[in-house]
């Protein structure tokens, strides 16, 4: 196999190489059927759980030759937010590698409880210890083994200011954070005291009133977000007359959910926890001094990886 990448990758490092060689591996010779598999999604940041049911299948007939190398899974969980998931783990799962198999911090009794619970008990749960068949070793040759020396670094970065805004924003602060990212876009914000507002925590507009295209907001900053509280807020902006509405899902979205506001999706948005966060960074210089001193960043930059 490290021949045939070799050959395939001609003017690639000999780590590089190695990498490639390493995922293939992972992919070819190691997955087995029951195993537990994670999957960060770039499209929902949201993580995927399931079991492997099948062994390894290449399909030379398959012309996309993106799909030609097959694992079937069966996924349980499609849905889970990236901030049910403590620090430690999320660095993990945050590695730039594709495949690997972590393994401290009891990352897999944690993600198995994630699985079953949705909940990430932290590292005092009682470790999992793979099985083995009679004679056999752990083989900790292969670099998979060791997903915390590749991180990607931007996705990790992602997580660290998540986690700060989750201790820093908690119940109403959040309403606060997102009345300030509005106001820095240049609308006139009024948001609701404390305690029950009845469906409606922001009151954001334009012009000189501020009455211009009113947005409705409705900011929830617990768990999951189910369909109740969308038509809840569909409600509202009908009692209001208002044609926009806001909702804020720092724990994501339920499927029920999703499924109501794709009939909205001309009326309401949807800010989850990475929308939140990808405001912050693109609206952070205008933010007020006191917002910035509790979630204190700065700009860094960094050479982009050519060969991603």
């Amino acid at each position: 196999m490290a021949h045939a990448t070799a050959k395939a990758y001609p003017g690639a490092s000999e780590a590089k190489l190695a990498n490639f060689t390493g995922q293939l591996w992972a992919l070819r010779g190691r997955i087995k059927p029951g195993d537990l598999m994670v999957m960060p999604m770039k499209t929902t940041k949201q993580i995927a759980l399931g079991r492997v049911t099948g062994l390894y299948e290449y399909r030379a007939s398959e012309q996309d030759g993106s799909k030609r190398h097959l694992v079937a899974v069966d996924w349980k969980r499609t849905d889970l937010p990236r901030t049910a998931v403590k620090q430690d783990l999320l660095f993990t799962l945050g590695s730039a590698m594709t495949i690997f198999s972590p393994n401290k911090n009891n990352a897999l009794a944690r993600l198995e409880q994630l699985l079953e619970h949705g909940t990430d008990p932290g590292q005092v749960v009682t470790p999992l210890v793979p099985k083995q068949k009679a004679g056999q070793t752990v083989d900790t040759t292969e670099g998979v083994d060791e997903p915390e020396l590749s991180p990607d670094i931007e996705e990790v970065a992602k997580d660290q200011i998540t986690i700060r805004i989750t201790e820093e924003f908690s119940g109403h602060g959040l309403a606060s954070l997102v009345t300030a990212l509005l106001e820095a876009e240049g609308m006139s914000c009024r948001q609701s005291p404390p305690g029950p507002d009845g469906g409606i925590d922001i009151v954001a507009g334009q012009g000189l009133l501020g009455l211009d295209s009113p947005i409705l907001v409705q900011v929830k900053s617990g768990g999951q977000v189910g369909s109740p509280v969308v038509s809840q807020l569909q409600g509202v902006m009908s009692a209001y007359g208002a044609s926009q509405g806001l909702l804020v899902a720092w724990g994501g979205l339920s499927k029920q959910a999703l499924d109501v506001l794709k009939s909205h999706q001309l009326r309401i948005r949807v800010w989850e926890a990475s929308d939140v966060v990808d405001s912050v960074l693109a609206l952070y210089e205008k933010l007020d001094d006191d917002i910035r001193s509790r979630l204190p960043l700065k700009r860094v930059w960094m050479l982009a990886d050519q060969g991603a």
